[in-house]
């Protein structure tokens, strides 16, 4: 099962080394990994995406929380969130099939942030499976480069980082 959570960290060199080498030295993968600023001065958010049974992770949880200068840890997989994900995706684009690709930007609620005469710049944001479907459709017209941001998380109301230290 694949796992989003958020941990909030003091802004310092090597933090990110040092909860990277955490989950290296427990054989997690980290699928994608997302990392900020916070609206506190000097703390970061790292949002991040695992897969693995909720004891594995929990053993993780506890380790990471434990690291110098993590803040507070906490696995959002069951909480109401707003996950989104945001791409930017280059697309062949000819005088034949720029229209096509137009309709699809629209339907998907994207952007175009470049246009050249023979490629596209499409950003878009959303969930996942919203942006996986676009990139599907599009690679029939071929994609020239992509970028994924991988998954930021907010859990919804009032139940996320207090700024204090504790959830």
């Amino acid at each position: 099962m694949k796992h989003t959570v958020i941990a909030w960290m003091e802004d310092k060199p090597g933090v990110l080394n040092r909860v990277a080498g955490l989950f290296r030295r427990r054989n997690f993968n980290i699928e994608s990994l997302a990392v900020g600023h916070s609206e506190t001065p000097g703390i970061s958010r790292m949002t991040f995406v695992v897969a693995g049974d909720a004891r594995q992770l929990g053993q993780v949880q506890t380790q990471l929380a434990k690291l110098i200068n993590v803040i507070a840890v906490k696995d959002v997989t069951s909480e109401p969130s707003i996950i989104r994900e945001l791409a930017l995706v280059k697309v062949n684009a000819t005088s034949t099939n720029r229209a096509e690709i137009l309709q699809l930007v629209d339907i998907y609620r994207a952007s175009i942030v470049d246009v050249a005469m023979d490629s596209l710049v499409i950003q878009i944001t959303g969930p996942e499976e919203r942006i996986d479907s676009l990139i599907r459709l599009l690679e029939t017209f071929g994609i020239q480069e992509m970028v994924r941001t991988g998954r930021v998380a907010m859990v919804r109301g009032n139940n996320g980082f207090a700024g204090n230290g504790r959830q």
